[in-house]
């Protein structure tokens, strides 16, 4: 699979990318090319984009060891998983699948010492959120799904359905029902390959699924994947 390419040029002159939420989108970001931040030793694969260097962005951030960012305040939110090394800021560390939501207001001054790479969703929270939310995934119980060999843990839920974040895995074999995405759908590969209607996604594929698009799942050898589902609804596309 072919990822898409980025524009050339300053990343502050990427304003649009991926930005038709009613598209379904399928990108290798193993594929993409490295993107310097304005802070030396933070570097960037762009998923999606709308904005300069202030931006509602969905993007694979990787930190050098030694690394910090200065501290700033997140104006509509951020929330991210560590995929790699040890995350922190003055208010602890966070070890590889640790899930962290930042309402907006928030502010916090990012560092590493050994490096570390994370899947960042930025301005992207409602005005009103006001939880801050850590939930490190390797203490958690998994529960399961519905069909036999998925299972998932749960880690933000709105109760009118209009945000849904789970890690999910299926166990080698499984094929999960097809299900209707009605406000949309995410999906970060984050080891196995995953399966559905249109194709199989090795780790590191991101997948966005278009509200009202509908699909099954399934993994021959078995997988683990972040999802956040019902977000995509007409408030933003």
């Amino acid at each position: 699979m072919t990822a898409e390419p980025l524009p050339q040029g300053p990343v502050a002159a990427i304003e649009q990318l991926r930005a038709d939420f009613a598209r379904r989108e399928v990108v290798d970001s193993n594929q993409l090319e490295w993107l310097a931040s304005p802070q030396a030793g933070v570097d960037r694969r762009m998923l999606d984009r709308i904005g300069g260097e202030v931006a509602r962005a969905t993007s694979i951030v990787r930190y050098a060891p030694d690394s910090i960012f200065p501290s700033h305040v997140h104006g509509l939110g951020e929330e991210f998983l560590v995929l790699d090394g040890t995350f922190s800021d003055e208010h602890g560390d966070y070890p590889v699948g640790t899930y962290v939501r930042n309402p907006p207001g928030s502010s916090h001054a990012p560092s590493t010492r050994d490096g570390c790479t994370i899947f960042v969703k930025l301005r992207q929270m409602r005005a009103d959120d006001a939880e801050r939310v850590v939930i490190d995934t390797a203490g958690r119980v998994w529960r399961p799904a519905g069909d036999t060999g998925h299972e998932r843990v749960v880690l933000f839920s709105r109760p009118d359905g209009t945000e849904n974040v789970t890690m999910e895995r299926l166990a080698p074999g499984t094929c999960v029902a097809p299900y209707r995405c009605d406000g949309g759908e995410e999906v970060l590969v984050l080891d196995g390959a995953l399966s559905d209607d249109a194709g199989t996604y090795d780790a590191g594929t991101w997948v966005r699924n278009p509200a009202g698009s509908r699909h099954g799942l399934a993994s021959e050898n078995g997988c683990l994947f972040w999802v956040k589902r019902g977000h995509l609804g007409a408030s933003i596309s």
